[in-house]
Parts: C-alpha cells; structure tokens; sequence
C-alpha cells in the first residue's frame, strides 16, 4: 500500500508525498514550494526520487529546483512544457508508463486549463493525480485552450473506474459547491455532500480527496448530459459540449 501525505501550502494549493514502502521510493506532486516537501521527508525519514508536474504554472512548480539540487530527484513533465517547466529530467506524453517501485503510473494528457497540462493515474492503485483539470465538484479555468478541449480531457477522466480517488492541486471545493448548487439546486446528492463539505471546512480539514463515483453524482461539469442540469439551464436536449461551454462561462462569472 502506497502512503499518501497532503501538504497544504500557499492560500489553497495541496502538494501531495506518495511513498511506497517496498521500494522505499517517494514522489512528489506539483511542489510549489520546497520547504514543506523537505520537512515532511525528514521527519518521515524518505528520499526524495520523483517530482511529478502537471502543468506549468508556478505554483505547481516553484519548489523544483530547490528540491532537485537539495535531494537530486528526477522531474517529470510533459514533453509539451520542456521549455517552461524548470529542471525537467524526463518529458512524457500521453500512455506513457512511469513507475514508481511496482507501481505504474499512467499519463493522461489533458490540455484545456493549460495546452501542455497531464495527470497521473496510478491506476492498480486507483488514484488520480489531477492538478487544476478536475477539481472537487468543479473543472479548471481556461487560461490556453479551449472548452472543447477541456471537455475532452474531462471525459478521459470520467472514464476511468467511479472508485479513482481524485486528488486535486486546490482546496476550491467550497465554492464550487455553492456554483453546483446554483445550477443544479434539486440534485439530493449535491446537497448531502455539501453539508459535509461545510462540516469539513469549519475544521479546516481537507476535502481532497473525492472519487470519480462522487464527481459523477454532484460535479456539474460530469453532469452536462443530465436532463435535470439541462432543464436548469434551459439547455434541454442540447450538445453536452454545449452545455459544458455555457457552464464554464457561468461559472467564470460566478
């Protein structure tokens, strides 16, 4: 069994520690920072061999350099980001397999919130590693491509086993909540998790991770081919894409 640590950094970003104790091998997941990622392996006594990238943005980023000259891991990113992603070792792309110790790691690309962005599927261990594509109840915004495009790549995702545990790079769960809502208020299944989700806030505890089976009951953007959301928006029976498209421009409004 793989050890996850969840490394809440900056205002809402989680960097994630994946440790796997037969092959004593860590990776890293979207390090903005070094200092949290270098405490937490001292106090657990890891090493450092991997920093997984999903896209190129800076806090996703920011940690790389530090942390491959204090622990000399290997960074992985797409092919796609070699020219703006900082250190990188090993550029992938889409189907390719990493490994970590036993465990392969599966590349999906999934261009939209960024034209070069991936995630990490461990898929014996249903996890996905996911950046700012899919959120918790919510999808990333579209700094470089389009709506199409990212609703492309969300369908990749939302084929893969309902009981993938996702693991987003932001703490935005709340008010994608509050949008879901907005657009479905009927669905009973949006509204028991939120009353969770407001219950795990009040804590300051982690909604991350969800699943892909929750995703598909509550997250409008797995949702455009429902009747119910369609009707809600006065889209009935039209495209999904076109329902996705009007969604996240509500949503960039909200």
């Amino acid at each position: 069994m793989l050890i996850l640590l969840t490394l809440p950094v900056l205002n809402d970003n989680y960097i994630y520690l994946i440790h796997d104790p037969e092959s004593g091998e860590t990776a890293a997941v979207d390090p903005a920072l070094a200092a949290p990622v270098l405490d937490a392996l001292n106090q657990h006594h890891w090493s450092l061999n991997l920093i997984l990238n999903t896209h190129h943005h800076n806090d996703h980023v920011g940690g790389n350099l530090e942390l491959k000259q204090k622990t000399g891991c290997k960074i992985i990113a797409s092919i796609s980001d070699q020219h703006r992603i900082p250190g990188i070792d090993t550029p992938v792309k889409e189907n390719d397999i990493l490994w970590l110790g036993k465990h392969p790691i599966h590349i999906i690309s999934t261009p939209g919130h960024t034209n070069g962005h991936i995630v990490y599927h461990f898929t014996n261990d249903n996890l996905l590693f996911c950046g700012d594509t899919l959120f918790v109840m919510g999808c990333g915004r579209l700094f470089e491509g389009s709506a199409e495009q990212l609703w492309h790549s969300l369908q990749k995702l939302k084929s893969l086993p309902p009981e993938t545990r996702v693991y987003c790079a932001h703490e935005y769960t709340q008010t994608n909540g509050r949008f879901a809502l907005s657009v479905e208020p009927d669905n009973q299944a949006l509204q028991q998790r939120m009353a969770v989700i407001n219950q795990l806030r009040g804590k300051l505890t982690p909604t991350v991770p969800s699943t892909l089976a929750e995703e598909r009951a509550t997250n409008p953007f797995f949702r455009e081919d429902s009747p119910t959301l369609q009707a809600s928006l006065g889209l009935l029976n039209k495209k999904p894409i076109d329902v996705f498209t009007q969604l996240r421009t509500l949503k960039d409004h909200f």
